[in-house]
């Protein structure tokens, strides 16, 4: 039974490539990237909105109630307990110098979930460490995720305007501009999380290389927020009184923590697809004794490789048994190599576990280790 749906998921790509997308999500431990994620993004929201209202301070001062809408759309992301968060946004207020310091150490604190989000992107495209940003380029770097957050509420802050338009007008018309302001929001998270996927990974990619995860992204991002309202509106009405501060602590960590996943799914998805790693054995994780498929020898070694700390360092992967269709070695591709931006490294195999199939679709990127040192059990070794 379980060789017939194996061989299934490996022929149909809309089973296997889902499939690959939550076996590497696995194998990355991305449950533990988007805890990490948010805990730094818990941390960094209050830093960001204290950022958030004091620039608004400054550049309209007498437009309270403008400053109050935009940061409104802003937590607009949160709907669970976003209007609690939109009522205790206040600016930093003080003398030159003391402002100056606080708003320092907020954004610092606010580079936090950027960096995190970093670290996630490069471990599930296999950078290895040695090729990631020091600390100080890397928090430079997430100033970008800054520029790319105002534009976002921006964006938002107009979707909001045109929805709420759309309540005066006549129900056909109402709903077509409503229709057309959710299509806006999507598009325009699509564009900042493709600019984002770009900009917080350590390696050159293009956009074809991230738009599936942002398409992705986008979508369940609005579809996360009609679950949030309707949640609100229909379960938790009237309970902000009864759960307080509590309930507002947990609500924000679980909605943080949801879409800290999606983002390290998509970003998976985008992986899976860009290096072609499906279709992967359906027992893979489950027992020791399984035909790795290419994509399975592709992507253990990738996880090998990216623990790289030093240029110096070698890390060798072997293989060990290999099948009539599942030979292992893979051969550096020069021209790929030189045109990509990730760690490049060696493999040695034997010449007779080399297999047409695998040098036409193995890139080497993160298909290709240096010569060197460890070696692994059965399956793989490192």
């Amino acid at each position: 039974m379980w060789e017939r749906l194996d061989r299934y998921q490996r022929r149909h790509r809309w089973l296997g490539i889902p499939l690959s997308v939550i076996y590497k999500f696995t194998d990355d431990q991305g449950a533990y990237l988007a805890a990490l994620i948010t805990h730094y993004g818990f941390l960094s929201l209050f830093p960001l909105l204290l950022i958030l209202a004091t620039a608004l301070g400054f550049l309209m001062p007498d437009n309270l109630e403008l400053q109050q809408q935009i940061i409104g759309s802003a937590l607009v992301q949160f709907p669970i307990i976003g209007d609690q968060l939109t009522s205790s946004a206040r600016p930093l207020r003080g003398s030159g110098a003391g402002l100056v310091v606080g708003i320092i150490v907020a954004l610092y604190g606010a580079l936090g979930m950027a960096v995190a989000i970093q670290n996630a992107l490069n471990q599930v495209w296999g950078v290895s460490v040695n090729k990631r940003p020091d600390p100080l380029r890397a928090r430079l770097r997430s100033l970008r995720l800054l520029v790319l957050f105002g534009i976002g509420v921006l964006t938002t802050t107009s979707s909001a305007a045109l929805a709420g338009g759309a309540t005066d007008l006549s129900e056909p018309l109402g709903v077509g501009i409503q229709v057309l302001a959710v299509g806006v929001s999507v598009a325009a998270n699509t564009g900042l999380f493709v600019l984002a996927f770009r900009t917080l990974t350590a390696r050159g990619l293009s956009v074809r290389d991230v738009l599936p995860g942002a398409v992705m992204a986008a979508v369940v991002w609005q579809l996360l927020q009609w679950a949030g309202t309707w949640y609100v509106n229909f379960e938790l009405r009237g309970s902000s009184q009864v759960y307080g501060l509590f309930g507002i602590v947990l609500g924000l960590l679980a909605w943080i923590y949801l879409q800290a996943t999606v983002i390290v799914l998509a970003s998976e998805l985008n992986v899976v697809l860009a290096q072609r790693l499906w279709p992967r054995a359906l027992l893979t994780p489950f027992a020791e004794d399984v035909d790795l498929t290419s994509a399975d020898r592709r992507s253990y070694r990738s996880y090998a490789t990216t623990q790289q700390y030093r240029e110096a360092e070698r890390i060798t992967v072997e293989f060990d048994h290999p099948t009539d269709d599942d030979l292992a070695a893979d051969v550096p591709d020069e021209d790929h190599a030189a045109s990509n931006a990730a760690p490049r490294s060696e493999s040695r195999a034997s010449p007779d576990r080399s297999s047409p199939d695998d040098l036409d679709s193995s890139p080497s990127d993160d298909g290709t280790t240096p010569s060197g040192g460890c070696r692994n059990s059965p399956e793989s070794a490192v």
